[in-house]
């Protein structure tokens, strides 16, 4: 095909928009691609994504407190009064003045040492609960992508179903254009009348508009394309599919697809949420359970200043223990947050069967939407054929002087709304195995 060509058999609206894209370097965008876009670039999928990598620094925040702690110290006191008693109070012949001192006026104490925390309830608990938040926003993840998937199809279907329509109309404008210079050269041959020009001129007028109408339409559809794809609304876009590639896409959904809850993000998520209300529970159950902990230190000290010698003395110790506590009673407070976690295990829990039935009655009503839709597509496709034939004949009657413009007109009419009720026909039926698709969680 020439350009010239291509030109006259793709509406302008499309072929200015494919212009406009090459000359900013982007090439015309499939629906896999602005999924794709989105996937890559929304503000939704960036915090989903910040989240689980969030969720994966808790899990070593939590793991820290487990894993060996060691501190280093150092400890210096100067005591402006020292402790002691007179050393005649403890049988030493002394003066009454004379006391015994128990510290000296200079101590300075490093120390090293070593905590292993062998057994905690809360700590393991939490671990558990970390790693499986983590799980949870994994699920969060995949249902903004799932949740961008359809937005970005939702936004991107009206978009060729205007397409479409202009192609429709373009064609009719194209055959009334001609067929209005045929009648102009026969009304100069005196062979028509002027009312004849003047029907297919108002026929003509009215398709204009309406073209020009939908060219402003597809510009609002397109803007809220790229605002579901997350696209700056400055940048030009251009679609590269149409209804038949994409009804050839999905035409492997079927009416018989059979429900897989696991399919379904959301589902998984409410399921991590259950997880989590119960780990809490299990956390305030087993409040009394012990904590136990190692501990090794060591402490180099020295201490100087003893009466009037300047002498240092080394007085080093090492020390090692475990330490057991045991919570034997809080007051109820353990009591109280155990029930509130049940009860919020127990919600979740009736939103996980109210889940089910929405997502059920979601696969039957979309079932019923795409039976519906194989049905009307059949009937619509009768109806252009039969509005194809009324106009071809309408319109050779018409050259022949047998029918009047009036005819023509209304036969031209019926079957640009026959073409309009096809394609739209065509569109409730790619929404429909589209919302198929979803609802099986595909």
């Amino acid at each position: 095909m020439t350009f010239v060509g291509f030109l006259k058999a793709t509406p302008l609206a499309l072929t200015m928009g494919i212009l406009l894209a090459k000359a900013s370097g982007q090439s015309p965008m499939r629906l896999n691609d602005c999924i794709q876009y989105a996937l890559d670039n929304h503000p939704q999928i960036k915090i989903a994504r910040l989240q689980v990598t969030d969720a994966e620094w808790q899990i070593k925040e939590r793991m820290g407190p487990g894993l060996p702690q060691v501190g280093l110290g150092i400890n210096y006191q100067y005591f402006l009064q020292r402790p002691g008693i007179p050393a005649n109070a403890i049988g030493i012949p002394a003066p009454d003045d004379q006391k015994i001192f128990f510290n000296a006026f200079h101590s300075l104490a490093p120390s090293v040492s070593l905590n292993q925390l062998l057994f905690s309830h809360p700590y393991l608990t939490g671990l558990r609960a970390a790693r499986a938040y983590r799980e949870y926003t994994q699920f969060q993840l995949a249902s903004v992508r799932k949740n961008l998937r359809d937005q970005v199809t939702e936004a991107y279907l009206p978009a060729l179903l205007i397409e479409e329509n202009l192609r429709i109309i373009d064609r009719n404008i194209a055959n009334l254009e001609q067929l209005l210079r045929e009648t102009q050269a026969t009304v100069k041959a005196g062979f028509a009348e002027q009312l004849d020009v003047d029907r297919l001129q108002l026929s003509l007028s009215t398709l204009r508009t309406e073209r020009d109408n939908l060219i402003r339409q597809r510009g609002v559809v397109l803007d809220a394309l790229k605002l579901a794809m997350g696209m700056p609304i400055h940048q030009p876009i251009a679609l590269a599919d149409n209804l038949d590639s994409l009804l050839e896409q999905y035409a492997q959904v079927e009416p018989t697809g059979v429900l897989n809850l696991n399919n379904r993000p959301e589902y998984g998520a409410l399921l991590k949420g259950r997880e989590l209300s119960a780990l809490e529970a299990e956390l305030h159950k087993k409040f009394w359970l012990p904590s136990l902990v190692g501990f090794v230190q060591y402490q180099p000290a020295w201490q100087g200043g003893f009466g009037t010698s300047s002498r240092w003395f080394f007085i080093p110790s090492a020390i090692a223990g475990i330490s057991l506590s045991i919570n034997l009673w809080d007051g109820g407070l353990s009591r109280a947050r155990y029930e509130r976690a049940m009860v919020a295990y127990q919600t979740v829990e009736n939103q996980r069967e109210m889940l089910e039935q929405s997502l059920a009655l979601e696969v039957e009503t979309a079932r019923r939407q795409l039976l519906n839709a194989l049905e009307r597509i059949q009937n619509q496709k009768q109806n252009v054929e039969l509005a194809q034939r009324i106009y071809n004949t309408t319109s050779t009657k018409y050259k022949t002087g047998l029918a009047s413009s009036f005819e023509l007109i209304n036969a031209e009419q019926q079957l640009y709304a026959a073409q309009q009720a096809l394609i739209q026909a065509r569109f409730n039926l790619l929404q429909a195995k589209v919302n198929l698709k979803k609802a099986l969680g595909n």
